[in-house]
């Protein structure tokens, strides 16, 4: 089979040639301080392992006003071109302090301003002020916020490009400048978590009304996507994990808004792996029943997470492809080969019966001794059916 091929077949619960092995996000920082800077698509030539290719071109609605944002400049790892309108402008300065770069961002409207500040330390970033402070400040976002849409042409471009080297991914849009794919997680990105989690208690209606809007949002960029050749698309987001929120908030905030966006992506003829980087045991069953293709990333306990590769198979991998489960953390560094080789085999005798399992690190590594991604790769590809 090709990658392409082998992917394709886990995804969808079939019994490829050999267990299709990847990995998720390849961050830059990585790439540069370990391989000189080298390209995604050349580290996975670089490993044999079976590659994806991330993309989330957006393209704006001329016929509504809206342009690509002038002020962006260059467009950093997994961001897409901004979206503008005379109602919508996205400015920004930098304020850092010290090492650590700080950018505020302005959001200009017509009713007022609204900013937020990005802490950046070079490998990763996080906000720092969140953007939505005082509950009206959702409707500021509700009034005048863009949604952008789908560039298909763009997307077809690189999937016709990528050919049979792997697959395609991209994810649901996300709010501008930080967020994440969810409609709860990119409420938390925007307010806060702990803001969010007290909100459901003191003022739920309000919480689901700011889930709205940025439901509304992402259900017009869902919309654009019928035609674009994407293999997978990515909902969820680590906000929504067991180790952050409980059952019954996830039943009540998370569930009944993406549940809708998965339908939606059916109909437009894609794919959707909903991505819970934490604890997932306590929601398997209710992730499942929201209709993904697939499910990520089945954090191991070594790296806080609480995954039971066996159990979760079990319970639920006749219903999605599971992707994920293997402790970066702990085998791609500062063990033997032999310690990777092991681990790698564990996860594949756990969940790999029958297919639907694609094996990749537990999201992205920062760092990985490359001895230990050789014997990762190779091992994988020992592991047939």
């Amino acid at each position: 089979m090709t990658p392409r091929q082998r992917l394709l077949c886990a995804l969808r619960r079939e019994t490829p040639d050999r267990l299709p092995v990847t990995t998720h996000h390849l961050m830059p920082a990585f790439l540069e301080s370990y391989l000189g800077g080298i390209s995604s698509g050349d580290f996975f030539d670089r490993f044999g392992l079976d590659a994806i290719h991330w993309t989330v071109p957006h393209v704006p609605d001329a016929e509504a006003g809206e342009y690509p944002d002038p002020l962006q400049g260059e467009i950093g790892f997994l961001e897409s071109r901004r979206v503008s309108s005379k109602e919508w402008r996205v400015e920004f300065e930098d304020c850092s302090e010290g090492a650590r770069r700080l950018t505020r961002y302005r959001f200009r409207t017509p009713r007022r301003e609204l900013s937020m500040t990005i802490e950046d330390a070079g490998y990763t970033a996080w906000v720092r002020e969140p953007l939505v402070r005082q509950k009206s400040d959702i409707d500021v976002i509700g009034e005048f916020a863009t949604a952008p849409k789908c560039d298909v042409a763009e997307v077809n471009r690189e999937a016709e490009e990528m050919g049979e080297r792997g697959i395609v991914r991209g994810h649901i849009c996300c709010f501008d400048v930080f967020g994440q794919p969810g409609c709860w997680q990119d409420a938390c990105c925007l307010a806060g978590t702990e803001a969010m989690i007290l909100a459901t208690y003191d003022d739920p209606q309000w919480v689901h009304e700011f889930l709205g809007i940025l439901q509304r949002r992402k259900r017009v960029f869902v919309r654009s996507l019928k035609g674009a050749r994407y293999d997978l698309l990515e909902l969820g987001g680590g906000d929504a994990s067991s180790t952050v929120i409980s059952p019954r908030i996830f039943d009540r905030f998370v569930a009944p808004y993406d549940c809708e966006l998965i339908e939606e992506a059916h109909r437009a003829g894609q794919r959707i792996v909903y991505h819970t980087c934490g604890g997932m045991m306590p929601l398997l069953e209710r992730i499942a029943a929201m209709n993904p293709d697939a499910m990520e990333t089945f954090t191991p306990r070594g790296m806080g997470g609480d995954a039971n590769l066996a159990e979760a198979k079990r319970r639920i991998g006749d219903r999605v492809c599971m992707i994920g489960g293997f402790d970066q953390f702990h085998f791609l560094t500062g063990c033997t080969p032999g310690e990777t080789r092991r681990e790698l085999r564990r996860c594949f005798e756990q969940a790999g019966a029958g297919g639907g399992y694609i094996l990749s690190p537990s999201d992205h590594f920062f760092e990985a001794d490359l001895p230990l991604l050789e014997a990762f790769a190779r091992e994988a590809r020992e592991c047939v059916y």
